[in-house]
């Protein structure tokens, strides 16, 4: 992975993308994404073995090339069980899941014929082990998207090799940089072919301009051979949506789609020293406030070089799991939900537009307010357990145009331990007053 910068800049993958892809034509194929809420993104690759930083590690010289590579000798997926990780998948509530392919060390994750270094010859593994759980995740009807760096820093043809005197300038030698094009086309062609994704998840493009990836080309091969096909915006401009990464936006996006892809601890890979585990509740909160401003959330773990996924990670998905069956109608096919200012927390909106989903975080208030709501409220429910609440109007003037607050009494016997959802059910298409009081 790549850090963006701790404030938050938005890439402008999306932005150049506008521009060259027509949004509407895609929208069709957007459409599980956007319904989808959440996915899991697994990096899992030789820096399992010993858990260290995935390729960058050796980048940023905190351990040698020739000791990062060894990694390969331990790498046995001894305790690789593919159904296993799907069917854990399925009970969290995601419905897709993004793998690393290959990462920037030029690992494969599977038998390429295109050159270049991978699991299957390279290691004890011995096997494809995309292939099993591409299958397992389809078995349990989760898309499966497919993690591929543009970036490898093994191959001897890419020109930024350690940052070392393997260094070279495209354009004093691009007969190597074609060879290194085509290296990186080939085994693109091999995943699409192999396995088929759902979604083709870009990293690295940061090196290199769009016309030096070929961008254009890559896009058309991918779509030529599934136009359903989605692409991540990190495709040098040339892809369908953004992904912002680690770092939360603090205001609703101006994107159509978009997706926050998120560690549960502080690192991507298995890292035995990274002890800082998000909690579930974290987790919840986080992926209500995504869905809120209209995006997903993609949550990484990292599972050991064995195959084996931490106890951490095993208890957060299965925590994310219970919450997100419970509230199953607030979260996926929803729409963003209510603009700033109206209520005090992460919010939904169904399809039609009749049905405010409220997220309340924690042992919330046993009141709620919902401010400049211009519709009448036929029901308030508990979602999960479908119990009546009772609520009252509060400062409605008679002769004012101006909605009253509405506030909704929620005992505290139907909290959920981490966020209680109620279902609003209005007498028609949400309609909001954005005034200033009075009869402005």
């Amino acid at each position: 992975m790549f850090l963006l910068f701790a404030s938050f800049s938005w890439s402008q993958t999306f932005a150049q993308s506008h521009q060259i892809v027509n949004q509407d034509s895609i929208a069709h194929k957007m459409q599980w994404f956007a319904d989808a809420k959440l996915g899991i993104f697994i990096h899992w690759g030789i820096y399992s073995v010993k858990g260290v930083g995935e390729s960058w590690s050796f980048h940023n010289k905190q351990i040698s090339y020739k000791d990062y590579m060894a990694q390969l000798k331990g790498f046995t997926a001894a305790n690789y069980h593919p159904q296993q990780w799907a069917d854990l998948i399925k009970e969290s509530g995601a419905r897709y899941a993004v793998i690393t392919t290959k990462h920037h060390d030029g690992v494969a994750l599977w038998n390429s014929k295109c050159g270049g270094i991978n699991v299957v010859k390279n290691t004890p593994a011995h096997r494809d082990v995309l292939a099993p759980l591409f299958s397992a995740l389809r078995k349990d009807s989760i898309k499966c998207g497919a993690y591929f760096s543009l970036i490898d820093w093994s191959y001897p043809d890419y020109p930024a090799f350690l940052k070392d005197s393997n260094r070279y300038e495209i354009r004093n030698d691009p007969a190597r940089w074609e060879k290194f094009l085509d290296y990186y086309q080939c085994q693109l062609k091999e995943v699409l072919n192999n396995y088929n994704p759902d979604l083709i998840w870009f990293d690295g493009d940061w090196e290199h301009s769009a016309k030096e990836w070929q961008a254009a080309k890559v896009r058309k091969m991918i779509l030529d051979h599934n136009p359903n096909t989605i692409i991540n915006g990190r495709l040098a401009g040339y892809g369908d949506y953004d992904t912002p990464e680690q770092n939360f936006p603090v205001t609703r996006p101006n994107l159509r789609w978009w997706e926050l892809c998120m560690t549960v601890n502080d690192n991507w890979g298995w890292q035995p020293q990274d002890t800082n585990w998000k909690t579930p509740y974290q987790i919840i909160r986080i992926f209500a406030d995504c869905i809120s401003m209209g995006g997903n959330l993609l949550l990484d773990i990292g599972p050991k070089g064995d195959g084996t996924i931490t106890p951490q990670d095993i208890h957060v998905l299965k925590e994310l799991g219970k919450w997100t069956h419970k509230n199953s109608k607030a979260i996926y096919g929803t729409l963003a939900g209510l603009p700033e200012g109206h209520f005090y927390g992460p919010s939904t909106l169904s399809k039609d537009s009749t049905t405010l989903y409220l997220f309340l975080p924690g042992k919330g208030n046993e009141q709620e307010v919902i401010k400049g709501l211009d519709n009448k409220i036929k029901s308030i429910t508990v979602v999960g357990n479908g119990m009546q609440l009772h609520y009252d109007i509060v400062g409605k003037i008679s002769w004012s145009p101006v909605p009253g607050l509405v506030y909704i009494k929620v005992p505290a016997n139907v909290q959920d331990e981490y966020m209680t959802v109620l279902a609003v059910k209005l007498d028609g298409k949400l309609k909001l007053y954005r005034g200033q009081g009075g009869l402005k």
